[in-house]
């Protein structure tokens, strides 16, 4: 059975979106199939694989218009699917709330997915509404991508104390994967000195793999493809090579 990973932060900017795209890259490298659900109505992983935002996706399966398996695509990379968000999933925000048990109908839809898939992982939007609700219960483990900047820490504990209230209320088997200090310049104090305070307030928690702040992870989407594959011995790559590898690591 496959193991299902959300990618949130409240926060914006924060590299999620990479993350998911990279990290989903790199296991389908290894040669396990994987797949990206692009729960952000933003649609920026789907763009950033390269795939049109129209046709069946996520909205569609939480409506029940088609089932999950039907809706999936595949990309131009081999072993990598994706599950698409259209510009209709902004909607969903404001239906889901008014269904009975909504905030199980990702997660329902997508069970029957881990047969196909070894890995799937969830692309969340930058706010803990309905969608990230819905991502977070249907996942096993969760993966918070923290920026190493003056704010970084702000959100963190509302963060960790909604993941503690869906696991005690929604979701027991939810658990924190590991937080990754993201869009990181070890050149600067500022930098060092995040990295620092966030790794003494959770030092079971966080990734040893750290991502720079690299010009090539900021091209690759406008190439529709994961930095792996837009240059493979960049620093971006080669740290996302390494996070895979912790995270498979982690379990």
């Amino acid at each position: 059975m496959g193991t299902i990973y959300a990618i949130a932060n409240q926060k914006g900017g924060v590299g999620k979106t990479t993350t998911a795209v990279n990290v989903a890259a790199c296991i389908a490298a290894a040669g396990y199939e994987t797949l990206v659900v692009d729960v952000d109505p933003q649609g920026n992983a789907t763009v950033g694989l390269g795939v049109a935002r129209e046709g069946a996706g996520v909205y569609d399966v939480l409506a029940g218009d088609v089932s999950a398996r039907e809706a999936v695509r595949t990309t131009d990379i081999e072993r990598l699917s994706i599950l698409v968000s259209t510009p209709d999933l902004a909607g969903a925000t404001m239906e889901l709330p008014r269904l009975a048990g909504s905030e199980r109908r990702l997660r329902e839809a997508l069970d029957p997915l881990r047969e196909d898939f070894a890995f799937i992982l969830l692309d969340c939007p930058p706010s803990l509404g309905p969608l990230t609700v819905n991502a977070l219960v249907a996942a096993e483990r969760v993966i918070v991508p923290v920026q190493t900047e003056y704010f970084a820490l702000e959100g963190l504990a509302g963060l960790l104390d909604t993941l503690s209230l869906i696991q005690r209320e929604l979701n027991p088997r939810l658990t924190v994967a590991g937080m990754l200090l993201t869009m990181h310049d070890a050149r600067t104090k500022l930098a060092q000195d995040v990295e620092r305070e966030v790794r003494a307030h959770f030092p079971a928690l966080v990734f040893d793999t750290v991502i720079p702040r690299n010009v090539r992870l900021g091209e690759a989407p406008s190439y529709g493809i994961p930095v792996i594959h837009h240059d493979p011995h960049c620093s971006g790559a080669e740290a996302y090579f390494e996070l895979a590898k912790e995270v498979a690591a982690r379990g």
